[in-house]
């Protein structure tokens, strides 16, 4: 991307976030009809739950109303998905996880500081990338995703509730505040791996 596009990115998304609380990502009402406001997604709680992007509020079931295998594996090793637009791979990514019924979330790339972000989280610049727990996977490889899945015990066919509903995507950095446009050095492109690279562990030997 060039410096212009970077830069209306990041306006467009300041502009967005700019009638929210600071670094509040998620509406929590709890049962005596409290709301409060965070910026970490709440695990294990019964209250409704919703997401805060772009100015509008998607609503998102809570952990407690999946099945208790599902349930288990969710909390032990969350899932998350880093993508990009226009990335073909992390369309089949989305696909494979959205199939098996894995609730997971995902972080979008958008500027440079979210592929500066993705190389400390994942230690590459490309995508998709996915981490389930502690476990880092570079690249889209449905063999090696489904058996990393497996060894984190996530049920081979959904068990999701009908009409159950994850977070919405959101960038990986989160945008709080309204910066003045600067002159931004553009980081190395983003890409979608052509060659993918080798597992973490061998699947024989998967350790969460």
């Amino acid at each position: 991307m060039t410096r212009s596009v970077f830069t209306r990115l990041a306006l467009a998304s300041a502009l967005a976030t700019s009638a929210l609380p600071a670094l509040a990502l998620y509406k929590i009402v709890g049962p005596d009809g409290n709301i409060t406001y965070t910026d970490r997604p709440p695990a294990g709680t019964t209250s409704r739950v919703s997401t805060m992007v772009g100015g509008t509020v998607n609503e998102v079931a809570p952990l407690d109303t999946l099945p208790v295998e599902l349930r288990q594996a969710a909390t032990r090793h969350p899932v998350v998905l880093y993508t990009a637009a226009d990335c073909v791979p992390c369309d089949e990514g989305r696909k494979l996880l959205m199939q098996r019924g894995v609730p997971y979330t995902e972080k979008l790339i958008i500027n440079n500081d979210d592929v500066a972000a993705l190389e400390l989280a994942v230690g590459v610049r490309t995508v998709p990338a996915l981490k389930i727990g502690s476990q880092t996977l570079r690249g889209m490889s449905a063999d090696e995703w489904v058996a990393y899945l497996d060894a984190a015990r996530y049920p081979r066919e959904s068990r999701l509730p009908r009409g159950w509903q994850g977070a919405a995507p959101e960038p990986l950095v989160v945008r709080s505040v309204a910066r003045p446009e600067v002159a931004e050095v553009p980081a190395a492109p983003l890409r979608a791996p052509l060659a993918l690279e080798p597992p973490v562990a061998p699947p024989g030997g998967l350790r969460f």
